[in-house]
């Protein structure tokens, strides 16, 4: 679950890091005097907000006010504003990363560390990859001061602002591993005259954790009416940003089929995985959810039948009769029967994954 930047900025600072005095509004008419330039920043949770527009500064109120009512009348990347935090600019020296994860390949949380921040890490890794320290983290010993310290020093950092760096990272550390979070990230963590200052924040808390955290997912407006949907059902679902909806069973053969999507040249527009041992009416959901999301081009069913069977996938598509343009490729338990049925019913069914992506990037409507 992606927290708002301010949900992410109120546990930074509950742990004692230094955020920028900030407030959060729902109507532009509650903007507050304007002493000192502010920055009116939308609160969605999508990369790159302030190349999409989502980030807008002012000097007064009255252009406080302007400036929010601009932010609350478009959508940054697909999503609607509907909250916006205001908070003072801040005086930036230079700008620096922190930020925890999960690492997968070597099991264990990492904290990275590097001078260039205010860019995404992914292209700091990239193109200064000399620049960026990694640390794994013992998950039961957490940060230790010296293992801080010595990464804060290894990016060239000196004096005060080295110790604040190590003390920063070691909240950023904590707050982490309390929450169950799969990204924790401060970018940029701003110097100024009075000291390093955290001025943007991410927080990622790991979905199967959220029974004993105090966030409700269904409840969050950052969550799609489909995601929602999707959770109703019990369907592992993701929204993505493309045109072609997938379905599959099982989440690697989702991913390798949104892999050979976009070999093809195609954007997937979901990730939905019907798990093992779906049936017609699970099939049926899955379709309902991809129907709800606008500029469907065409829909791509990759299913492997081992506890599933085909022939009750084939008959949930059948029963639905999806308006959109539809390739199927069924492999598996009843594979054989399912195909006949969907042929019959007039449906393109194809042998291989890459056909099938192929043929789905070709007739999209």
């Amino acid at each position: 679950m992606k927290l708002q930047e301010y949900q992410a900025a109120e546990i930074f600072e509950d742990y004692g890091i230094p955020v920028a005095d900030s407030y959060l509004i729902e109507d532009p008419e509650e903007i507050k005097e304007v002493d000192e330039p502010v920055v009116l920043k939308s609160q969605v949770t999508v990369g790159k907000r302030g190349k999409a527009g989502g980030i807008l500064f002012a000097d007064n109120r009255e252009g406080a006010v302007e400036k929010a009512e601009e932010l609350f009348n478009k959508e940054i990347r697909g999503l609607e504003v509907e909250k916006i935090l205001v908070a003072d600019q801040a005086e930036i020296e230079n700008e620096y990363y922190v930020g925890m994860v999960m690492d997968r390949e070597n099991k264990r949380p990492t904290l990275i560390m590097t001078t260039e921040g205010g860019m995404n890490i992914e292209e700091v890794a990239e193109e200064h990859p000399d620049k960026i320290v990694k640390r794994p983290v013992d998950p039961i010993l957490g940060l230790r001061s010296y293992e801080a310290l010595h990464m804060a020093d290894s990016i060239g950092l000196e004096g005060d602002e080295l110790s604040q760096m190590a003390k920063i990272a070691q909240k950023v550390s904590q707050a982490f591993h309390d929450y169950d979070s799969e990204l924790a990230e401060i970018n940029p963590l701003v110097s100024t005259p009075d000291g390093l200052l955290a001025i943007d924040a991410v927080f990622n808390i790991d979905d199967n954790a959220l029974y004993r955290q105090d966030f409700e997912k269904s409840e969050s407006k950052l969550v799609t009416e489909r995601e929602k949907k999707a959770r109703e059902y019990d369907l592992a679902y993701v929204d993505l940003e493309g045109d072609i909806g997938i379905v599959g069973c099982g989440a690697g053969l989702v991913m390798a089929t949104l892999d050979s999507v976009a070999e093809y040249g195609g954007e997937p527009a979901c990730f939905l995985d019907l798990g093992g041992g779906a049936d017609a009416q699970d099939t049926k959901q899955a379709l309902e959810i991809i129907d709800m999301k606008d500029g469907i081009g065409s829909i791509y069913l990759n299913i492997f039948g081992g506890i599933t069977q085909c022939d009750k996938i084939a008959q949930g598509i059948i029963d639905y009769d999806p308006e959109k343009p539809t390739v199927v490729r069924m492999l598996g338990t009843n594979e054989e029967k399912a195909k006949e049925m969907l042929k019959e019913a007039g449906y393109d069914v194809v042998d291989g994954m890459d056909e099938g992506a192929e043929k789905a990037v070709k007739i999209k409507g």
